[in-house]
């Protein structure tokens, strides 16, 4: 690279507007009208030797006020949330760089027949109505699925990336 073009670089970089990080503290009703629209996550469970296990899901607000998870009753997740109820969430925004949240709580794993009426829940939380209930909660049985409801301890703040004030 040229130290003309170096410069002009240097330059461009150091005049980019640069984004101020927050981290706002919220209460339970704002925590959960953050979380309703996100379906993104990630979920960190606990392996037998206590190390993390970190799984992309997609999930739901229910409409109890916990976190749903559609699962499978084999996955490791569920494994160790079976032996350790004790699990993290951290909740993103579509956007890379948009808001995220982490929450911690308590799991429990719901498996058929119980499982079909939280899984209706999520569904219509993530996609809204579906076509025909009948088929869904059929297609659910057939397919054994299991459902994850996080009951949320704590959270932190609502966060989003940035430069320090001092450094924008």
């Amino acid at each position: 690279m040229t130290r003309l073009l170096a410069h002009r670089l240097r330059s461009n970089l150091a005049d980019m507007p640069r984004r101020i990080a927050t981290a706002d503290r919220v209460d339970r009703d704002a925590l959960l009208d953050f979380i309703r629209p996100r379906h993104r996550a990630t979920l960190v469970t606990h392996k037998r030797n206590g190390s993390p296990q970190l799984s992309l899901v997609t999930c739901g607000l229910g409409s109890d006020g916990r976190v749903l998870i559609s699962t499978y009753p084999q996955r490791a997740k569920v494994a160790n949330i079976r032996r350790n109820a004790s699990v993290s969430l951290l909740i993103q925004s579509d956007d890379w760089d948009d808001a995220y949240v982490q929450l911690d709580g308590e799991a429990e794993v719901i498996d058929l027949p119980e499982s079909v009426e939280p899984l209706v829940d999520y569904f219509r939380n993530i996609s809204g109505e579906h076509p025909d209930w009948a088929e869904y909660r059929e297609a659910m049985r057939t397919q054994g699925k299991s459902v994850i409801a996080v009951t949320i301890t704590d959270w932190g703040p609502v966060a989003t990336g940035g430069f320090p004030p001092e450094h924008a």
